[in-house]
């Protein structure tokens, strides 16, 4: 999964620092990310390739985090795509780029960088918000109010009958592959309270013996995901949710199709199923 970067190893304390030459930095345009146009990989860059454009970049940067050695700013600064050499490219990329530690760095990166973005007024009073010399944090000087970076539960649900996976996929959505139940836990739920009312919901199905198999960061929606694994209980009978899925079919596995993207928790589930790797 995109996460697992071994025997790289991505350390996310925060530290009040301020950049070096050497350091690399994330710079983000909506869904875009600053990168080197001649490469075929994510390769970022380090305040050193913009000394002579632009001198006090390193002044301006936010911390994010390391990997091994390596330390990642953040800069807001507009116009880097002037300098010869560098581009900015869709953060689809941080989906394709098979060195993990590359794409886990840009992913998290931007989900700070929604972070920090989406949270530059207080929600409390609407005045500006500062940031913390302490810790990940953002603070209002006016009304005390303090938030931290947003991190949402979901579940993600591999319904099995026997020889038999349920797969879905999206309604509406660009993503046409195949897909797992998944959804966002609630106000006052458990997480397998959530798994029951989500299969509930899309797919109309009860389930039981429910297994918990793994979790995932998941940065591209802010999200931390809880894999189960889930028994069906009585009638096979889908009765699709259309707002949420245009597919759902039960699928032996000799018939699903091998995982082709690696980096997520369905398609490791998926795949696990597939594969008979996964003891139920």
């Amino acid at each position: 999964m995109i996460q697992d970067i071994a025997p790289k190893v991505f350390y996310n304390n925060y530290k009040n620092k301020k950049a070096e030459p050497q350091d690399l930095f994330l710079s983000y345009d909506e869904d875009m990310v600053l990168v080197r146009e001649d490469k075929d990989k994510l390769w970022y860059p380090s305040f050193s390739d913009y000394e002579k454009e632009f001198p006090h970049l390193a002044d301006k940067s936010q911390f994010l985090f390391n990997i091994d050695n390596i330390n990642y700013f953040m800069v807001d600064e507009k116009g880097l795509d002037s300098v010869d050499g560098w581009v900015y490219v869709s953060t689809n990329k941080f989906r394709t780029e098979t060195k993990y530690w590359r794409s886990f760095a840009g992913a998290v990166g931007r989900q700070l960088n929604r972070w920090y973005t989406n949270h530059r007024f207080c929600s409390k009073c609407g005045n500006p918000t500062k940031k913390s010399d302490m810790e990940r944090m953002l603070y209002c000087e006016s009304c005390g109010f303090h938030t931290y970076p947003t991190i949402s539960p979901c579940v993600i649900v591999a319904v099995h009958n026997g020889s038999k996976l349920l797969l879905t996929k999206y309604a509406g959505r660009s993503y046409s592959r195949y897909a797992l139940i998944a959804g966002f836990a609630e106000i006052g739920e458990s997480l397998e309270q959530t798994v029951h009312r989500e299969v509930q919901e899309e797919v109309g199905l009860k389930v039981k013996n429910l297994k918990f198999y793994k979790s995932q960061p998941w940065p591209f929606t802010d999200t931390l995901l809880s894999g189960f694994y889930a028994e069906l209980d009585g009638d096979d009978t889908i009765t699709l949710d259309k707002n949420e899925l245009a597919v759902g079919e039960w699928l032996d596995r000799k018939d699903i199709p091998p995982a082709d993207l690696k980096i997520s928790l369905t398609g490791e589930m998926m795949e696990a199923f597939r594969t008979g790797t996964i003891e139920l």
